[in-house]
């Protein structure tokens, strides 16, 4: 899942090689902490949060397919 997440915002992102992401788990849920540029933290929020909540979605549904709960941290 967290190559799921590297790819989608390596694609929405100006400078790809800023994009990091680590999982770990916490209580029985999966937490990918997603690292970014400064300058590209508004392309991955976008606008009223709705491109952070798609990808939460899309993650979600992953997830839940593989039987497991994830979510979706944004760090700065």
């Amino acid at each position: 899942m967290k190559t799921l997440v590297e790819s989608i915002a390596k694609a929405l992102v100006d400078d790809p090689t800023q994009v990091h992401a680590t999982e770990t788990t916490e209580d029985d849920t999966l937490v990918i902490s997603l690292t970014v540029a400064k300058e590209d933290m508004g392309r991955i929020i976008g606008k009223e949060g709705r491109t952070a909540k798609a990808v939460r979605t899309i993650l979600n549904a992953v997830s839940t397919k593989d039987n497991k709960k994830a979510t979706l941290k944004i760090v700065e």
